[in-house]
């Protein structure tokens, strides 16, 4: 469709000299419109003008997609109004005055700047101009799950967490994080939806790629630096705001099974190890992260309330805030009061231990525990309620109108919302910004074992022009290193990229999740000891969880591991450009059953693990 055809707040002089834009235009410098005011001063001007609706529509953060060309979704007359990914953007920013928005999907970093812009200018036509704030789900890495992350061409590339992790540099994840906040500046996005403070103690859990490992201190250190490079020292006008997540820490799933769906709302503490997993947080906190975002999952067995940690007063309000001091903005996480369907399946509401509850009541309870936000909710109508009906105090409802309105004062966007599509141009994917991502997947690498058997001569670092077989690598990339055969009988050694196990999940959502099983079957096996077996063969096992692998292991000449790398960083490292640095951010179990020996919340905690956590060799680069 075409552009929204919209005009922007005027640029005016007061009489003291002070410029500023008539978000109102009534052509007066009002409290809030003034940049020379404090913070808190903007804020109580405005909380005071805005009606009701307005104040309701602050509470609600839902998804928003983006069309290739940069223009504004606005589905035609009569198409579907039931999918969530394609709603009209200006009957939620004009008919529900809604100004925070998940960003789903994505475009060039041109076309996102100049959607930016658009979305700005609809946001600018409502009565008193209040900006859109623009959120999002990691963009940098290499997996693509509408649920957790969002590959986006046009970014730099970088290893997921746990590669961080595995090279344990603070400084190099402050830069990192940096780099991200660059890039998304660049674009019009203000609020980052990580880091991920969860931790990787229970291995079937599908979400542990977004972590920094098991160890609690590790991945404080790492939060740490991540929210200080997203934000800076203090949040303001060139900081992206980090919503740290999941509080109180995610990750003890029952059996490894997701919040996200019915059979994984428990989340259990058989080692009593509740307190273990608030370390990252307190780094978080330490470090200033501006938002907080509580999991989806209902503590068992502990002194909460069972019911989803948005829903509990107890950890929202008693630990969090009060406990903890946190007066930052906390949004709950996506769909806790509205069932859905996603890619044609159903999905209802995780509401889990509300499930009895209407909608009107779940917010109720939301709101009562203590959080300002619904994410991936658009129901403004539903508050308006509540509080008509007094059964939510408007104080109550100002307190977070107040929170969100500071965040937006804070980061510049009341004054100056739009970004520069040239800019945007340049600054994303910018060559030293790929270059330092490249070197960081290298770095993250793991060498697990470097020689058929402990009599052998260590196989690595290959050596130039020898000859290679590949599976799961681009023979293009892989021909830049040495000479590419058809079959292992036709060469010196193979190399085999492979991923960890997981049971298929075919259903909607569901299918984005890699969960269950950690081992590889008969059948796929077959095939990768056959090539073993005929020459020495190199495996790169991609760790999006912890695999169980001892039959690869055994069978490999060499066993590497990745958590996000492109071909050419991990041939840089096979054959000696470059040095991997990696250490297991998670132990290796040796087998299912002691996988399921293993407490959920407890780390590193299996009988005989194939690699215990920290492990990594050293293999020197060759001579340049």
């Amino acid at each position: 469709m075409a552009p929204h055809a919209t005009t922007r707040p005027r640029t005016l002089t007061a009489p003291d000299g002070t410029v500023f834009r008539d978000l109102n235009g009534n052509g007066t410098m009002e409290p809030y419109e003034n940049p020379s005011l404090p913070v808190a001063e903007r804020v109580a001007d405005l909380v005071g003008r805005m009606t009701l609706e307005e104040k309701a529509g602050l509470l609600f953060q839902t998804m928003i997609a983006i069309n290739p060309d940069g223009t504004l979704v606005e589905p035609e007359p009569g198409a579907p109004d039931d999918d969530p990914m394609r709603a009209s953007t200006s009957a939620m920013v004009i008919g529900k005055l809604m100004n925070h928005f998940n960003l789903f999907g994505a475009a060039a970093p041109r076309r996102m700047a100049e959607w930016n812009n658009r979305l700005q200018d609809l946001a600018a036509t409502t009565r008193l101009g209040i900006p859109v704030t623009i959120s999002t789900d990691p963009r940098h890495g290499f997996i693509d799950n509408p649920a957790a992350s969002a590959h986006t061409e046009g970014f730099s590339l970088w290893p997921e967490p746990p590669g961080l992790a595995a090279i344990g540099d603070e400084e190099l994840v402050r830069r990192h994080a940096d780099i991200v906040r660059r890039e998304y500046l660049a674009v019009g996005i203000r609020l980052a939806l990580h880091p991920m403070a969860d931790l990787a103690t229970e291995p079937r859990w599908a979400r542990i790629l977004g972590t920094f490992g098991s160890d609690a201190h590790v991945a404080a250190r790492m939060v740490a630096a991540y929210v200080r490079g997203l934000q800076g020292e203090t949040l303001g006008t060139h900081s992206v705001a980090a919503m740290t997540k999941h509080f109180p820490g995610a990750g003890p799933q029952l059996d490894g099974h997701d919040a996200h769906f019915p059979y994984g709302r428990e989340q259990v503490y058989p080692g009593g190890n509740f307190d273990y997993h608030l370390i990252p947080f307190e780094a978080a906190f330490a470090a200033g992260t501006s938002q907080v975002m509580p999991y989806y999952a209902m503590p068992v067995g502990t002194e909460y309330e069972e019911v989803g940690f948005g829903f509990s007063k107890g950890v929202i309000t008693g630990l969090l805030r009060e406990k903890y001091g946190f007066d930052g903005i906390v949004c709950t996480d996506w769909g806790l009061v509205t069932d859905s369907r996603i890619f044609g399946a159903p999905f209802p509401a995780r509401a889990w231990g509300v499930e009895h509850l209407d909608r009107l009541s779940r917010v109720e309870r939301i709101l009562d525990a203590g959080s300002d936000q619904l994410g991936g909710e658009a129901a403004p109508e539903l508050v308006v309620e509540l509080v008509r009906t007094a059964r939510v105090d408007g104080e109550r409802l100002d307190a977070s109108v107040a929170r969100l309105l500071r965040e937006k004062f804070v980061l510049g966007l009341f004054d100056d919302p739009y970004v520069d599509p040239d800019a945007a141009e340049v600054i994303c994917g910018r060559a030293d910004f790929a270059a330092e991502g490249l070197a960081a997947q290298s770095r993250s690498i793991t060498v697990l074992k470097d020689r058929p058997s402990e009599a052998a001569e260590p196989l690595l670092p290959l050596r130039p022009g020898i000859r290679i077989h590949v599976q799961g690598v681009d023979p293009e990339v892989a021909g830049r290193y040495a000479t590419v055969v058809d079959g292992p009988d036709e060469a010196d050694v193979a190399v085999i990229r492979i991923n960890t196990p997981y049971d298929e999940r075919t259903e909607g959502f569901e299918s984005f999740f890699r969960a269950g099983r950690l081992d590889f079957t008969a059948e796929e096996l077959r095939p990768l000891l056959e090539t073993a077996a005929a020459v020495p063969t190199v495996f790169d096992v991609f760790l999006d969880r912890p695999a169980v692998l001892p039959e690869v292991a055994d069978a490999a000449a060499a066993l590497v591991a990745d958590y996000g790398a492109s071909d050419v960083a991990l041939l840089d490292v096979l054959f000696g450009r470059t040095k991997a640095e990696g250490r297991l951010p998670f132990e290796l179990p040796r087998s299912m059953e002691a996988v399921m020996e293993g407490c959920e919340d407890v780390p590193n905690d299996s009988r005989d693990p194939l690699f215990p956590y920290g492990h990594g060799l050293d293999v020197e680069p060759l001579a340049p």
